[in-house]
């Protein structure tokens, strides 16, 4: 099996846990999505208002104008029309009213911890390459935020609603990001892989799902297994649609456990890369939560920044190069503060506190909805900050 230099350290530590899923990570490192590259390639040679019209009519049904469309692309949006058999969508109930309970734990839980352990890893790299946290990151989370919610909204994964049609989106623009990243001479695929690999979407899902319960959890949430399982089951048909090979999307928890270990040993040891986005990350999250004056912005990046190590541990936090804070009493603290808000709002429903507490578990509130709709227009240059806005 061929290795991707970058692996051979781990792959054999990752072998000794579990040498099944360590074979199937590593050589889904090099697995690449064929059908959405190959529509993604024929876009890139359309004009960019036409390939962006062609992708909204296939989102939307538009018969019409997909009559014009090419072959390539109806097909690939056919293939979609297939719910795959393990797909129950009443069993998703249970799950998204658990997370519309916790809504502000979710994106907490998040932010802190599970889109930091995901910078942990070499996904960090193309993050860094583009440059998305760098110019527009602010516009980029609240996209983020906005898939999942969506995809927790009663329908939201059924054909015509907004889960399903971002989650493909998001298909469509990993496609398009590996083709510049491919086409530039900044990826080292001997040493990294594929640009966004299918182990690495596979990775990002267990972190979103699983290990987004686990942090969650230390947040203060509540859930009973029903809802968990359906939680789990929400982020497994996003995935699906997100075009992770079945090979490597998980089937239940403990698989998403455990694909999430073993990727994690397979992965080499954070570097500069991994840091830089990590702070980049924390220090967006004041901005995403509109927070623009410098001492708030600080303050509420220091909260930020003692959760998130509280959440993924010290020796993570320091390979990072967070600041040293102890964490002493940090989550007890959380807890506390979340039931005085539930209590405030319970018996005060027009009183808003706003403190650090209130700013940071307020992300929901900053999602990105544009005017005009879901955008379909997709970058043109590897890097952010010389793409026209997508």
């Amino acid at each position: 099996m061929t290795i991707p230099t970058c692996y051979e350290d781990g792959f054999p530590r990752a072998r000794a846990l579990d040498p099944e899923i360590a074979s199937r990570y590593i050589a889904h490192t090099l697995i690449e999505d064929p059908e959405a590259d190959a529509v993604v390639d024929l876009l890139a040679s359309l004009e960019p208002t036409t390939a962006a019209r062609f992708v909204s009519a296939a989102m939307d049904q538009d018969e019409d104008e997909l009559a014009s469309a090419p072959r390539v692309l109806r097909d690939f949006f056919d293939g979609l029309e297939t719910v795959p058999s393990w797909v129950d969508f009443s069993a998703f109930t249970p799950g998204i009213r658990m997370f519309h309970r916790n809504s502000r734990l979710v994106l907490a839980a998040f932010v802190a911890g599970t889109l930091i352990e995901g910078f942990a890893t070499n996904i960090a790299k193309s993050f860094l390459i583009t440059g998305r946290l760098r110019e527009s990151g602010v516009r980029r989370l609240r996209q983020n935020n906005r898939h999942i919610v969506e995809i927790f909204i009663p329908g939201g994964l059924q054909r015509t609603g907004d889960g399903w049609k971002l989650s493909v989106r998001i298909r469509l623009i990993h496609a398009r990001v590996r083709r510049l990243l491919k086409h530039s001479d900044e990826w080292d695929e001997a040493a990294w892989g594929a640009p966004l690999s299918s182990a690495h979407v596979g990775y990002s899902i267990t972190a979103f799902s699983a290990r987004l319960l686990h942090h969650m959890g230390k947040l203060g949430a509540k859930y009973t297994d029903e809802e968990r399982e359906s939680f789990l089951a929400v982020w497994r048909y996003s995935g699906f649609l997100m075009g992770i090979p079945e090979t490597i999307l998980f089937r239940n928890e403990a698989e998403a456990l455990r694909i999430f270990d073993v990727g994690n040993l397979c992965e080499p040891a954070p570097d500069w890369d991994c840091a830089v986005m990590a702070n980049s990350l924390v220090n967006a999250a004041p901005l995403v939560a509109g927070i623009t004056d410098p001492v708030e912005r600080r303050d509420l990046a220091n909260y930020v920044y003692s959760v998130s190590r509280a959440l993924i541990g010290d020796a993570l936090a320091d390979s990072l190069k967070y600041p040293r804070q102890s964490t002493f009493g940090v989550l007890p603290w959380f807890r506390t503060q979340g039931r005085y808000n539930r209590l405030a709002g319970y018996l005060f429903p027009k009183y808003a506190r706003h403190n650090n507490y209130t700013n940071f578990t307020g992300l929901m509130d900053v999602s990105e909805f544009d005017m005009d709709g879901i955008s379909y227009r997709m970058p043109d240059h590897v890097h952010d900050e010389r793409s026209n806005k997508w």
